[in-house]
């Protein structure tokens, strides 16, 4: 999945990273032969670059950055309360990451350009990636609740 750079930083080896805007950081190494990227060594080369697309498998994996936190949650919702908005293609913010998180029962989680749809239970949620339409469909009873992450230093 394609995501735009919004900063760089070093890492504890000072390599370069790219954070793009679902949070996640991308080594952008300038390593010739096998990688070309002059621009990375300098303040210069690197403002040159934001807005950038890289692409982000973590993003295509569905994996929550590590340093995001939850900072809300939705009240539960049961198949007679689910919102109308969540049951259509839906997308969250930039980069907000969410998890459904269901308690009883069966909800299907479907992710169109993911190529997901899937089946949640309790104990096994679903990873929902920044601005990524979704959408959720009861299976019978179910009851179930969204909590939303950030990154840390919001």
């Amino acid at each position: 999945m394609q995501r735009q750079i919004t900063s760089f930083s070093q890492d504890q080896d000072s390599h370069w990273t790219a954070r793009l805007d679902c949070g996640h950081l991308q080594h952008v190494r300038h390593d010739p032969p096998l990688v070309s990227r002059p621009w990375v060594l300098s303040e210069e080369g690197r403002q040159t670059q934001m807005g950038t697309l890289l692409d982000c498998v973590q993003c295509d994996r569905s994996e929550l950055p590590g340093d995001f936190a939850s900072y809300k949650r939705t009240p539960d919702f049961t198949e007679m309360t689910v919102p109308a908005g969540l049951r259509a293609d839906h997308r969250t913010a930039p980069g907000v990451w969410a998890k459904i998180q269901v308690q009883e029962g069966q909800l299907r989680y479907r992710v169109p350009p993911l190529a997901v749809d899937t089946v949640l239970t309790p104990g096994e949620p679903g990873i929902v990636v920044p601005q990524v339409l979704h959408s959720v469909e009861p299976i019978g009873a179910v009851r179930f609740f969204v909590e939303f992450y950030r990154a840390l230093s919001l």
